[in-house]
């Protein structure tokens, strides 16, 4: 995706506290130029078609690649996050990915999230703090006001029922 700064530097705190090995995914670098070439660097904003495919070229094609060489892989996906997330299992079978998904906190509140992070130091986004209850690529993510959806900040110019990239849905 195009990532705020802010996610990079909570990757390389992130990296540095736990002495952890995260492995960042990138696209294929010819099917975002030939993306980009065709409808120009910020197509997401004509259409949910193009966004969508501009997600699948930036998210879903690396992480599929990655997800084929394993047995499951685990979200932080929450039912309370959005209407199209309510019904999220503790574990589920990924029919996209073709294997298992586990999502640990499908039942926490936002605050017992929040609980969690600030009990156990854990690094976060700070883009948080700036009123990003969602955080995705920086072009389609913006804060929102204090009592709006959660995912409201998330491709803020499409319809509710809309604001899936296609990784979990």
């Amino acid at each position: 995706g195009r990532l705020p700064q802010e996610t990079y530097d909570v990757i390389d705190k992130t990296r540095k506290k736990y002495g952890a090995n995260i492995e960042v995914l990138f696209p294929e670098k010819p099917e975002v130029e030939e993306l980009v070439e065709k409808h120009g660097v910020n197509l997401f904003y004509e259409s949910i078609e193009l966004r969508k495919e501009c997600c699948h070229i930036r998210k879903i094609a690396p992480l599929k690649k990655r997800l084929s060489t394993l047995k499951a892989w685990i979200s932080g996906v929450r039912r309370n996050q959005s209407i199209t997330r309510n019904e999220v299992p503790g574990v589920e079978w990924d029919y996209k990915f073709k294997l298992f998904k586990v999502n640990p906190i499908f039942d926490w509140t936002e605050y017992q999230v929040w609980d969690y992070i600030r009990k156990n130091d854990i690094p976060y986004n700070i883009l948080h703090d700036r009123g990003y209850p969602s955080i995705g690529c920086a072009p389609c993510t913006r804060a929102v006001k204090p009592g709006q959806d959660l995912r409201s900040g998330r491709w803020w110019w499409e319809p509710a029922e809309q604001k899936e990239c296609g990784l979990h849905k």
